[in-house]
């Protein structure tokens, strides 16, 4: 799929995310590769290198294993970053499920 902007992939990826589970699986990824980032600053440089791993990981398991469909990242790898970042700060602040609602929660892409 072809999106012109940030604000056109941004249902896209919300809808992507249309399972409470897949959206905490998402939050944890990120809160651990905040924790690797920091250990590698205070700790050893080298935990630097589990950040996309726990990243990716815990959203591609995410994606496959509870979503069942594809990850936005493999197409659109800037932009998923980009909503991963807007969707933690909504979770953060308890907006993800109003936005969800404003968007509506028919996933897309489903895989068979």
């Amino acid at each position: 799929m072809n999106f012109r902007s940030f604000e056109e992939f941004w249902p896209f990826y919300v809808m992507q995310h249309s399972k409470p589970s897949t959206r905490r699986w998402h939050f944890m990824g990120i809160i651990a590769s905040i924790a690797c980032l920091m250990c590698s600053i205070v700790i050893s440089k080298w935990f630097v290198a589990l950040v996309p791993l726990f990243g990716y990981g815990f959203a591609w398991y995410s994606h496959f294993f509870v979503e069942g469909n594809i990850p936005a990242s493999f197409g659109h790898p800037v932009w998923s970053f980009l909503c991963d970042l807007k969707m933690f700060s909504l979770m953060l602040t308890g907006s993800m499920e109003r936005e969800m609602k404003r968007l509506g929660k028919r996933p897309l892409l489903q895989l068979s």
